[in-house]
C-alpha cells in the first residue's frame, strides 16, 4: 500500500477540518492553531527536519528559537498548545506513535492590563476617516460600532443584517462559543450606520442579497484582515497606538470610568467569567491614582523643616 503523501496546504487543512468539526474548537482558535502550526512547518522545512522523526527536543528547540526571536510569551502560549493539538492529529493520523508535544509546558502568564484609549484619541482616530468617499462612510460605521458595542473584530464581521434593529438602536451578537448577546449602541454609531445603510451599502452590493452588514468594495463580506488592515492605515495616519480590539478594551474602560457595574459590563462584553471582565477595575484604579498623584498635592514639604 502506497504511502500518503503530505503537503503543508493539506496538512494543515486536515488539521483545521479536524479542529472544527472532530474537537468542535471555535474558528477563531482553529485558525490560531493552523497559523501557529504553520510557522512550525515552514520551520521543519527550513532545518530539513522530518515530522515523522520530529522528537520532544525538536519541539524545545523551536519554542526556544521563538523565543530568542523576540516573540511575546503569549504567543508562545497559543504556539505550545496549537503544537499540543497538532501533536494528538499527528498521532491520529499515524504519523506520530506518541504525542511527543505534550512535554511542553506553557509559559506561566503575566496578566498584562490592556491598553485603553482616551476618548479624546478615541475621537482623534475615528475623526480621521476620510468621509467624503464611499468606504470612507462605511469605515466611519464600522467602527464607531465596534466602540460602541465593544466588539470582537470577527463579531463586526459576522454581524448580520437580520440582527441589527436599528429603530431599539440594538445589535444581536454571536460571540465565542455561539453565545448571543444584545448590545445597544449609541447616536453616533446610529448616525454613522443610516448614511451607510442607506447610501453606500447598497452601491457597494449593488443590491445582491448580502447577510453581512458591512461588505468590502466588491460587495462580498468584509473579512477580518480587512479590518485590521482598515484600523492600521488610522494608526498610521494618527500617530496613535492602538490595535482594532484596543476600541473594545476602551469600551469597557469608559463605561466602568462611567459608572457602570461590572456585571453589566459583563453582559455587554459578552465574559462568561466575571474575573476575566474585573481586569478593567484594574485599568480604572490606575486612572484614578494618576488623577490622584496629579491633582490631590498632599503635604508638600515646607522651605523651613523648622516649620511644624
Amino acid at each position: 500500500m502506497a504511502e500518503k503523501k503530505y503537503t503543508i496546504s493539506s496538512i494543515l487543512q486536515s488539521f483545521y477540518t479536524e479542529l472544527i468539526m472532530v474537537e468542535r474548537r471555535s474558528k477563531d482558535t482553529a485558525s490560531t492553531y493552523r497559523i501557529s502550526v504553520e510557522e512550525f512547518l515552514l520551520w521543519c522545512q527550513e532545518t530539513h527536519l522530518k515530522i515523522r522523526i520530529c522528537t520532544s527536543k525538536d519541539l524545545a528547540y523551536y519554542i526556544t528559537s521563538r523565543k530568542t526571536s523576540g516573540i511575546s510569551e503569549s504567543t508562545i502560549a497559543k504556539d505550545i498548545s496549537a503544537l499540543r493539538a497538532f501533536g494528538s492529529f499527528l498521532v491520529r493520523e499515524g504519523l506520530w506513535t506518541e504525542n511527543v508535544a505534550l512535554v511542553l509546558d506553557r509559559p506561566k502568564s503575566h496578566r498584562s492590563l490592556p491598553k485603553v484609549l482616551t476618548q479624546e484619541e478615541v475621537n482623534t482616530l475615528l475623526g480621521s476617516i476620510d468621509e467624503t468617499t464611499d468606504l470612507g462612510k462605511r469605515d466611519r460605521a464600522l467602527f464607531e460600532l465596534i466602540y460602541s458595542c465593544g466588539l470582537r473584530i470577527s463579531e463586526s464581521c459576522d454581524l448580520k443584517i437580520a440582527n441589527l434593529h436599528m429603530e431599539e438602536h440594538i445589535i444581536l451578537v454571536s460571540g465565542k462559543g455561539d453565545k448571543e448577546r444584545v448590545v445597544p449602541f449609541g447616536d453616533d454609531a446610529y448616525e454613522k450606520l443610516t448614511v451607510y445603510l442607506n447610501e453606500v451599502r447598497p452601491k457597494l452590493t449593488k443590491n445582491k442579497a448580502v447577510d453581512e452588514v458591512f461588505v468590502n468594495y466588491k460587495g462580498e463580506p468584509i473579512t477580518r484582515k480587512g479590518v485590521w488592515k482598515k484600523f492600521k492605515e488610522l494608526e498610521t495616519a494618527t500617530g496613535i497606538d492602538a490595535k482594532v480590539h484596543t476600541l473594545r478594551h476602551s469600551f469597557a474602560t469608559h463605561l466602568l470610568t462611567g459608572g457602570a457595574d461590572l456585571r453589566s459590563v459583563q453582559e455587554l462584553l459578552g465574559h462568561a467569567d466575571l474575573s476575566t471582565t474585573q481586569i478593567y477595575t484594574h485599568i480604572t484604579d490606575d486612572q484614578l491614582k494618576d488623577y490622584h498623584a496629579q491633582y490631590f498635592p498632599g503635604h508638600e514639604e515646607s522651605e523651613n523643616p523648622s516649620e511644624k
